[in-house]
C-alpha cells in the first residue's frame, strides 16, 4: 500500500468532516450550523428551475425581451425579479435554434447559474460528463437522449470564475399561442443546460 492510499484511508469521509468543521465554527460563534440549514432551504425552496423555465417562457412571448436577454442576461432576468451572487458577473444567454445546439459544462467544478436554473444534478458534476461532453459531445448528448442530426452544430460552453451561462431553447412550434404560465410548465433544466430539446 502506498503512502497516499495509506493517507486517504485515515482520512474520515466527507460528512464527518463537515460535521467536525461545522462544529468548530460553532464554538468559535459563528453558528455555522444555522448558517448552513438557511443555505440549505434557500437552494430548496428559491433556487429552482422554474425561475430560468419563467425567463425562457418571457423570451418566446416577448421579442423586446429576449433582445435585452441575450444582450444582457443579468440585467434582464433582473426584471423578472430574479438575483444572483455577486461573484456571477455575467450571465451569457445562449440561443438555440434548428441548427445549433448550446451546451453547458464545467469542466474545472460543477458551475451553473444556480439562482436561475437551479442547482446542478448529480450527473452534470460528474467528472466523466465534464471531461466527456468537451472532447465526444454529439457521443455524450446521444447517451443521454438527445440523438442529433450531423447538420447540428454543438458548441459546448465552460463556466468560468464570474460568468455563467443558460441556454434558451427553440420553443416547440406546437407552443405557438400559448401563455407564458403554460409555456413556462415545458421548460426543463436539461433543457436550460442544453442536453435536452423540448
Amino acid at each position: 500500500m502506498s503512502d497516499r492510499d495509506r493517507v486517504i484511508r485515515r482520512t474520515a469521509p466527507v460528512e464527518r468532516r463537515v460535521d467536525a468543521v461545522q462544529a468548530a465554527l460553532d464554538e468559535c460563534g459563528l453558528d455555522a450550523t444555522q448558517a448552513v440549514e438557511e443555505l440549505g432551504h434557500v437552494a430548496q425552496e428559491q433556487w429552482v428551475p422554474r425561475n430560468g423555465a419563467r425567463v425562457v417562457a418571457r423570451a418566446w412571448v416577448d421579442p423586446a425581451f429576449r433582445a435585452r436577454l441575450l444582450a444582457d442576461g443579468r440585467a434582464a432576468v433582473a426584471e423578472l425579479g430574479l438575483t444572483m451572487p455577486k461573484h456571477h458577473r455575467h450571465l451569457v444567454v445562449l440561443e438555440n435554434t434548428p441548427t445549433v445546439q448550446n451546451v453547458i459544462c464545467c469542466t474545472q467544478c460543477s458551475c451553473t447559474a444556480y439562482s436561475i436554473i437551479g442547482l446542478p444534478p448529480d450527473w452534470y458534476k460528474d467528472l466523466e460528463y465534464r471531461a466527456r461532453v468537451v472532447r465526444e459531445s454529439r457521443t455524450v448528448l446521444k447517451e443521454m437522449g438527445l440523438d442529433l442530426p450531423p447538420e447540428v452544430e454543438i458548441r459546448i460552453w465552460d463556466t468560468t470564475a464570474d460568468t455563467r451561462y443558460m441556454v434558451l431553447p427553440v420553443q416547440p412550434p406546437e407552443t405557438a399561442g400559448w401563455p407564458e404560465e403554460r409555456l413556462a410548465d415545458i421548460v426543463t433544466r436539461d433543457g436550460m443546460i442544453g442536453v435536452a430539446r423540448l
